[in-house]
């Protein structure tokens, strides 16, 4: 999808692991890129079906379902095909928003398709949609010299990341907006780059 139709509704489906827990794991970056632009749309996630806790709303110009999956990580897939099915929404408008280790923390990465990386959240939605055509926004996290995988997922973000995941997340936030509005190509070519450490401005500045 390069360009979008504004009418088309638009599914922004960001993946965590539910419950206060997690709420602060690097795992949960895509729950709170979510939960940037529930707040800077007014779209409060506050319905739970279809797997998912989830809020309709308008955002960039365009009606859009905000949703992060009830289920954990490895079944991410449930409600993306329950959305799916719900709204009559393809793939190509199912935009998965989730960390990635294989980018430094500060780096946004947008793609049209492709594979799992390895991301059990990824393989879960290829499996349940039969498809790797839908477009994905990757949050950078990277990796520790030290840590095993599974540990470091789970840990918090450190004071000093909060404030670099910020910046990104603000970048996220337009980025979904640009997708949004021109498609997933017009995103790409202007947030795919590495971002610089700054905070989150007003939700208000997000949507100009």
């Amino acid at each position: 999808m390069n360009r979008k139709n504004k009418a088309e509704m638009v599914v922004v489906l960001g993946l965590g692991n539910p419950g206060p827990k997690y709420s602060l794991a690097r795992h949960n970056a895509g729950f709170r890129m979510v939960d940037c632009i529930s707040i800077a749309a007014k779209i409060p996630l506050y319905k739970m079906s279809h797997q998912a806790y989830w809020g309709k709303g308008q955002f960039a110009g365009s009606d859009v379902v905000l949703a992060k999956p009830m289920t954990y990580m490895n079944n991410s897939g449930l409600a993306a095909a329950a959305l799916c099915n719900n709204f009559g929404v393809s793939p190509e408008r199912v935009l998965v928003v989730y960390d990635d280790m294989d980018l430094p923390l500060g780096t946004l990465r947008l793609r049209p398709q492709g594979g799992s990386g390895g991301h059990n959240g990824l393989k879960s939605i290829i499996y349940h949609l039969q498809t790797e055509s839908f477009p994905r926004m990757r949050i950078g996290i990277g990796r520790s010299p030290s840590a095993e995988v599974a540990d470091y997922v789970l840990e918090s973000f450190s004071k000093a990341e909060e404030e670099v995941l910020a910046g990104m997340l603000d970048h996220a936030v337009r980025a979904a907006a640009l997708f949004i509005e021109e498609g997933i190509m017009a995103a790409m070519n202007r947030f795919n780059v590495h971002t610089k450490k700054k905070p989150l401005q007003a939700a208000e500045d997000m949507l100009e």
